[in-house]
């Protein structure tokens, strides 16, 4: 027997069960980089086909611009993606050399759930590439591209991952979305189940992209922000000395993030949950950060969903040892009925649990309100930050500016509230106020801010 023929015949065939997921991987990494690992895995089910080549999976690993990744996709043309004993085999194999090998690992994700003639051993190979992706997080970053349809418990992948990538065509659901949308009494399109816009209070789509391209320019960018995998400190050329005069006009978000971090050096993640609370990584004249901007024209109050959202963010800065910033904005606790029946109060806490994995610098920038709550969580010098400074204009106080005046100037009942709150903005709320005792090291004009925040990077980074 010609065994080179009979490898070209077997090679032929797994190619043929795998083509379409095989060009999703070829465009995500590096042309040529990517090597397949259990190329051969073939297994007999009685309930689908005879024999099926590739157990629904294509695993390896390969480079992204350099960057060595390890890549597990799930073929939806076999068996429509379906979770069995062998294909979680070949996935558990990828992410222990990912472990062992210190490298990020990428989902491609589609499937409509388990084999179901496998019965409950499926559930126990189920459970142990879940508790390997467990076990990897904060130790490699894990990122989830949705491709079509993903169902049941592989959805635990996507949730686990640190960033997870949607397409227009996504659809990530804990059940088949018929069967979700029938027991909410409704009769819904599977998109608006479980598509990018109607998972905007999950926290899951990190990124909605056009496609593989786009994901993976924004794989890079993050990659390359991480201080082990793209350096701490880079040169690339950003000016560290030019002013953004505009800031010192008005301005929004936007312009706040354009002026302070580098040029094409930024993403945003996960803007479609809790959009006034901005979080970004990038680079300050070439420094990594990752920042949280929050941005409302009066003022951001926090809620379950806002903190829940920050604390994974934070989580993530303290794992891969990335400086933390706050640009403030932000006021305390939204006073109503919803609000008060959630877990904010535990969600907070979690969220100082974890200030305290953050190792690296910690600043916080009050370029608008630092209200109550708001100043003690994210700018205060008890919950650990380095240095604070403020915009000239910037508010801090124990309350906003008529709840405050009309409390404790609440004796001189002849004064209008307006002038009441005029006077308490002024008198009060002015930053220089918290300067004079120690709480504020800084008030500074704010075409400055990037200035600062690059000196102080520079000496408080470890």
């Amino acid at each position: 027997m010609d065994k080179v023929k009979l490898l070209q015949a077997r090679r032929k065939e797994v190619l043929a069960a795998s083509k379409n997921i095989r060009n999703t991987v070829s465009e995500l990494v590096d042309p040529d980089s990517f090597v397949e690992v259990s190329g051969f895995s073939f297994s007999k089910n009685d309930t689908y086909e005879a024999k099926e080549a590739g157990e629904g999976v294509v695993a390896g690993f390969a480079t992204i611009d350099g960057y060595p990744i390890y890549v597990v996709a799930q073929n939806f043309e076999t068996r429509s993606g379906g979770i069995g004993k062998e294909n979680c085999a070949k996935i558990l194999r990828c992410l222990e050399l990912a472990e062992k090998n210190s490298s990020p690992v990428i989902y491609i994700l589609n499937s409509h759930g388990v084999q179901i003639d496998e019965g409950i051993s499926v559930l126990d190979s189920l459970g142990s590439i879940l508790a390997k992706s467990a076990k990897l997080h904060g130790v490699v970053p894990q990122f989830a591209i949705v491709k079509g349809d993903l169902y049941g418990q592989s959805a635990l992948l996507a949730a686990n991952s640190d960033f997870t990538f949607f397409m227009k065509e996504s659809v990530l659901v804990t059940d088949s979305p018929l069967v979700i949308s029938a027991k909410s009494g409704k009769n819904l399109p599977k998109e608006e189940v479980g598509g990018a816009k109607a998972l905007n209070n999950t926290n899951l789509v990190s990124f909605e992209c056009n496609d593989v391209k786009e994901i993976r320019a924004n794989i890079f960018k993050i990659l390359d922000v991480l201080p082990d995998y793209g350096g701490l400190i880079v040169e690339n050329g950003s000016d560290l000395n030019q002013p953004s005069l505009a800031l010192n006009k008005e301005y929004n978000g936007d312009d706040l993030i354009v002026s302070v971090f580098d040029k094409d050096s930024f993403v945003e993640t996960n803007k479609n949950t809790a959009p006034e609370t901005r979080c970004i990584l990038g680079r300050i004249g070439g420094i990594s950060a990752a920042a949280i901007v929050f941005d409302s024209i009066d003022g951001v109050s926090l809620n379950a969903l806002n903190i829940s959202k920050i604390n994974s963010f934070v989580e993530f800065a303290a794992y891969y040892n990335l400086p933390f910033i706050t640009f403030v904005n932000t006021l305390g606790i939204k006073s109503d009925l919803e609000t008060n029946n959630s877990p904010v109060l535990k969600n907070i806490f979690k969220l100082m649990e974890s200030y305290d994995l953050l190792e690296n610098a910690k600043i916080s920038v009050i370029y608008k309100k630092a209200i109550g709550l708001g100043y003690t969580l994210f700018a205060s010098k008890s919950m650990g930050y380095d240095y604070n400074f403020a915009f000239a204009d910037a508010k801090i106080s124990l309350f906003d500016s008529l709840a405050g005046a009309e409390i404790e100037l609440s004796e001189e009942k002849d004064i209008e509230k307006s002038k009441l709150a005029a006077r308490y903005s002024e008198e009060t709320a002015d930053p220089m106020n918290s300067a004079k005792n120690g709480a504020i090291d800084n008030i500074i004009e704010p075409q400055f801010v990037k200035q600062y925040l690059v000196a102080s990077l520079q000496m408080l980074i470890k």
